[in-house]
């Protein structure tokens, strides 16, 4: 058949071990061709040397909630601090309503004894003039809210601290911080979306993603508005991207209904060509600054939680195992978040019970799994559990320094054991964690990866630089091994004949450039069709 589209004079670096290096690549039909054969209506384009390589693969991220903020939500760094936070509350509460919510984020992890004080909430309540505020923090864990949005949640004195949730004190009365499913009880109260912003947020997202090269992800964690968003984006030829999407078990964080089996139920309706509902999330710990992760060996002494404080899952051994029994008896794989090194033993100890129990085939990933025990590192390749691993989690920056102050150095600097992963046979996975990340940018995240240092140079040293991989093994991390996490790997994640026309064209050869967190995407594509061009 004849090339729709053939491009010459190129780099093209596949990801496909039989044939890595090309100087032409051909598409037709929307997918990736094994020969450049030439018709009438070819289009031939001269790429004058630049570099190609298959669309990147995000396996995690939250791309709704990322839309929804980018479009509808006040934004702020994590270098920001206390009083630019109040500034930036002040401007943007001048735009709104007198009761209008003011939602947004994300503050950094290293504010939590700031903002845990009557004082702060009161600051907080003058800048928004009363009105009702919830801003997240980097991990989108944790909450820090107004006194009135705590009035409208019902949240007072004498409100019990909810199950794997904590209402932060000053004395008896909340401080206006919520930790973990504390938050919950916030977020139902701060109005929805309609659905055409739900599918606005989402279409926004992609276009994001298209920036930085990204033509394929896993969101780890929706709700039916936004399964319904995607469907609605596919029925109408509008989604521009392999979407996976993580149907939550748990819902500590969110305030979506429903979850759990009701959410199965009703999964399969929202299946379309290029969506696919495949996998169940369960978040089995919190995050280790918040001292929520659950760890084999305790945290550092504090005031609150003594010596002896490891953190806890969110449900015991039976009950993990017996809801993955479910889930591949479904046909559903898992992504499980898990932060600490005793959440991660748990999870590949119920993986274990399920392989024996004969689900050979289902995909697991550990979501994060920065600390993982050593004995259990080989448990990966041997379980066959994808390591699902987040740029900024491996090189000095605000949530290695927040969790510096709770860990003891000696275990808070081995985090992220991706060169000993990878040595081992376990397939490792590129996430993003957008928004939890301020970028979707996987450029970054793969110079993390080599250097093991902040690839912008904004803080000194390498966070255990002997666990930095290759270039090319980065980039495989991005591409290909987040395809075969999350089961896209029969359509895209390498420039493979037979496969999806998904491919992006570069300002520069990687392997050529001292500044790889600097490359730009010129070009992408999808499905043969450019969706994106600087």
């Amino acid at each position: 058949m004849a090339a729709d589209l053939v491009l010459t004079n190129a780099v093209v670096y596949t990801v496909d071990k039989a044939r890595p290096w090309a100087s032409t690549l051909a598409v037709g039909g929307g997918k990736i061709l094994a020969d450049e054969e030439i018709g009438p209506a070819t289009e031939v384009r001269d790429l004058g040397g630049a570099f190609v390589l298959p669309g990147l693969v995000d396996v995690h991220n939250h791309h709704a909630m990322a839309g929804r903020a980018d479009l509808f939500e006040l934004t702020f760094g994590a270098d920001a601090g206390f009083e630019d936070i109040l500034d930036a509350v002040r401007v943007r509460a001048a735009s709104l309503g007198p009761d209008e919510w003011l939602t947004g984020g994300a503050w950094a992890s290293t504010l939590v004894s700031k903002l845990s004080t009557v004082a702060a909430r009161r600051a907080l309540d003058d800048a928004a003039g009363g009105r009702p505020v919830s801003l997240a923090d980097d991990s989108r864990h944790n909450r820090w809210v107004s006194s009135r949005a705590l009035e409208l949640a019902g949240i007072t004195a004498a409100t019990p601290d909810p199950t794997g949730g904590v209402i932060v004190r000053d004395g008896e009365e909340p401080s206006g911080l919520l930790l973990e499913a504390a938050g919950v009880l916030v977020e139902r109260v701060t109005g929805e979306l309609t659905p055409e912003q739900h599918r606005r947020a989402s279409q926004r997202a992609i276009e994001i993603l298209h920036g930085f090269g990204v033509t394929a992800f896993q969101d780890a964690g929706v709700s039916t508005d936004i399964l319904g968003a995607l469907r609605s984006l596919d029925s109408a030829g509008e989604l521009t991207a392999w979407v996976v999407s993580s149907l939550l078990v748990n819902d500590p964080i969110f305030g979506f209904d429903p979850v759990g089996a009701p959410l199965l139920e009703v999964a399969g309706r929202y299946r379309t060509e290029h969506h696919r509902p495949d996998f169940v999330k369960i978040f089995l710990d919190g995050v280790p600054p918040t001292r929520t992760a659950a760890f084999l060996e305790p945290y550092l002494p504090d005031d609150v939680h003594g010596g002896c404080h490891h953190g806890s899952t969110t449900m015991p051994p039976d009950e993990l195992t017996e809801w993955l029994l479910t889930a591949a008896a479904a046909g559903f794989s898992a992504k499980v978040h898990c932060t600490g090194d005793a959440s991660v033993r748990q999870f590949l100890d119920a993986v274990s019970r399920v392989r024996a129990a004969g689900f050979t085939e289902t995909r697991f990933q550990v979501a994060h799994g920065q600390f993982v025990h050593p004995d259990d590192l080989p448990r990966f390749a041997a379980l066959g559990v994808a390591a699902d691993v987040s740029p900024f989690l491996w090189v000095p920056g605000v949530i290695p320094d927040a969790i510096a102050e709770v860990l003891p150095a000696s275990r808070a600097s081995r985090m992220q054991p991706n060169r000993t992963l990878l040595d081992s046979g376990a397939l490792v996975a590129g996430g993003s964690d957008w928004p939890v990340s301020e970028s979707p940018n996987a450029w970054e995240g793969i110079a993390g990866l080599v250097t093991r240092s902040d690839p912008h140079g904004r803080r000194p040293g390498a966070l255990w630089p002997e666990q930095a991989i290759t270039l090319a093994e980065a980039i495989e991390v991005f591409t290909l091994g987040g395809a075969r996490a999350c089961g896209l790997d029969d359509v895209t994640g390498s420039l493979t004949p037979g496969r999806s026309a998904d491919f992006v064209v570069l300002d520069r050869n990687p392997f050529e450039t001292a500044d790889v967190a600097g490359t730009r995407v010129v070009e992408t594509w999808f499905a043969g069709n450019r969706v994106f061009q600087r």
